[in-house]
């Protein structure tokens, strides 16, 4: 029987958010572009965040004719040890935000192949499942052993008065150890806010993904 805990999601400042991703997601980083950030507490104590983006693709919402103002990304649960399902801490940040932006009517959210993540939670909760992004596509560089995204890399270069290289990376990140990185791609889950959305994007489900010999992430 799970233990009953006192569960509060609530506005994140930046800095505890900044803590949660470094310490407690895979990615160690937060995302630039951040529209809501939503903190979690058990007992009153601080167990991460779900942060809520417009997204790094500025044509994320043109396949679902929404223009950006009326979706966003669901770009990262950072959750230290915790009692209470990601289901639950998901479907009350989710709530926050319709609040926060009530003419929202899709989220978007990525399970990474990458990292063996098949998408769980979104199966768990009824997100529809459309399919997998584009593999075998350079989407990121690894520098001295860790992943920085492609448009990271790119903008850190061009500010400095640099085509992006491999040759000018290695200069300005004061490094020989740069090796492009291959992305398996990642699944992709919609969650439509609104019944008349759900019925627009119906046509995309696809059957949720078995876990076969990949993690259940």
């Amino acid at each position: 029987m799970q233990e009953k805990v006192n569960l509060r999601v609530d506005w994140a400042t930046h800095e505890a958010s900044k803590y949660a991703c470094n310490n407690w997601h895979y990615s160690e980083s937060i995302p630039k572009s951040k529209l809501v950030k939503c903190g979690v507490w058990e007992d009153e104590k601080f167990i991460g965040v779900v942060i809520f983006s417009y997204g790094a693709n500025a044509l994320l919402m043109s396949p679902y004719n929404l223009t950006m103002d009326k979706g966003c990304e669901l770009t990262r649960i950072a959750l230290t040890k915790h009692k209470s399902s990601v289901s639950q801490i998901m479907s009350l940040a989710i709530k926050k935000l319709k609040i926060f932006c009530p003419k929202l009517e899709l989220i978007v959210s990525y399970a990474d192949l990458d990292q063996n993540h098949l998408g769980i939670i979104y199966q768990a909760t009824n997100w529809i499942y459309e399919g997998t992004t584009m593999e075998n596509k350079h989407s990121a560089y690894i520098i001295k052993g860790k992943k920085i995204h492609n448009k990271t890399v790119g903008d850190f270069v061009n500010k400095r008065g640099k085509i992006c290289n491999k040759e000018n990376i290695k200069l300005l990140y004061k490094t020989n150890d740069v090796k492009k990185f291959y992305s398996k791609g990642k699944h992709k889950y919609l969650m439509p806010l609104t019944k008349y959305r759900r019925k627009q994007i119906k046509h995309l489900s696809k059957a949720y993904p078995k876990a076969n010999k990949l993690g259940d992430g």
